[in-house]
């Protein structure tokens, strides 16, 4: 079968386009024939060997997958061949055949396709979970998302204003606001307008967020939890800015408010009914319009590493996606 191949943990520029053994799927494994892959910023790293995962060499990059199921193995009931299916498998998902658990493929309603799938299952999985779950977000709270017009930002965004939230998005330029503006940002901060820490309090007003989505890392974490307000969740989803922060427990104690992780793959492997559930809500949204990803550009699977380069390079909006 076509597919991206990495076969070294090395640079982004060692990946090529090539052959590789269309695989056979094992007991509780889905073989999906590809019809869209999204690509994520932790296809960046895979590849250079800086993600918590390592596959066996050779392997494809990318974890999200869309298309049809080709075969399945021993003991797979949930869906069969000719199903229509989402997946997140970590690797392997840029190519024309992709495994994935049975756990992690999910049925694709009528009225959402492929691309729509591909782009949204990890970014608005991601969103959906810190917001409901791990924020337990109410109408009517104040929602500050840093990042706002990257993948999971620009997901949180409609989803939190979906949900009657108040919903203040910072970004990077006045084009990327304007997006964030059209998904539903009822305030836009522009980061180089300022000092980080007086531009978030600012925006948030007397009371301070009650949420705040933050996928970028210092400096803007310590400044966004500053802006917290009593009782406020903090989700840290990623550290974009390629610094973790180091957080001032002193204020998390004068806020008395939270901090929690967002690891979405976490919620499948270890709560798969709960995440079974959220994903079939997110899907029922965008089949019913209410939530639209947002798809920046389509490549074709020999452009692969283009689609790589290019969010990497942090030039994207929105959503990338491969199609082979």
């Amino acid at each position: 079968m076509r597919a991206l191949i990495c076969s070294a943990f090395a640079s982004l520029d060692d990946v090529r386009f090539g052959e590789l053994p269309t695989p056979t799927p094992g007991p509780g494994e889905v073989l999906v024939r590809v019809a869209a892959a999204g690509v994520n910023f932790y296809d960046t790293l895979i590849v250079q060997g800086k993600y918590q995962i390592k596959p066996p060499l050779p392997f494809s990059p990318g974890g999200e997958s869309a298309g049809v199921v080709a075969a399945v193995g021993a003991g797979v009931t949930r869906v069969r061949p000719g199903d229509r299916v989402v997946a997140f498998s970590h690797y392997g998902a840029f190519a024309e055949y992709c495994l994935a658990p049975e756990r992690q493929t999910f049925p694709l309603p009528e009225g959402v396709s492929f691309d729509q799938a591909a782009a949204a299952l990890v970014a608005y999985g991601t969103a959906w979970f810190a917001l409901y779950d791990r924020g337990r977000m109410r109408p009517g709270e104040t929602v500050l998302v840093l990042g706002a017009a990257g993948g999971v930002g620009l997901a949180a965004v409609q989803i939190a204003h979906r949900a009657g939230a108040r919903v203040i998005a910072a970004a990077s330029s006045p084009e990327k606001l304007a997006l964030c503006a059209a998904a539903g940002a009822d305030l836009c901060i522009d980061y180089s307008q300022g000092e980080l820490k007086a531009l978030f309090k600012q925006s948030v007003g007397p009371k301070g967020a009650d949420i705040v989505i933050d996928v970028v890392g210092n400096p803007y974490s310590e400044a966004a939890l500053r802006a917290m307000g009593w009782r406020g969740r903090l989700m840290i989803i990623g550290f974009a800015a390629g610094e973790i922060p180091r957080l001032p427990a002193n204020l998390m104690l004068l806020k008395g408010c939270e901090v929690s992780g967002v690891l979405w793959d976490g919620l499948l492997a270890e709560d798969p009914e709960p995440a079974r559930q959220q994903v079939a809500d997110l899907l029922a949204a965008i089949a019913d319009g209410s939530l639209q990803p947002r798809i920046t550009e389509t490549f074709p699977l020999e452009s692969g590493l283009a689609a790589l380069k290019t969010l990497a390079e942090r030039r994207v909006t929105g959503k990338v996606i491969v199609c082979p």
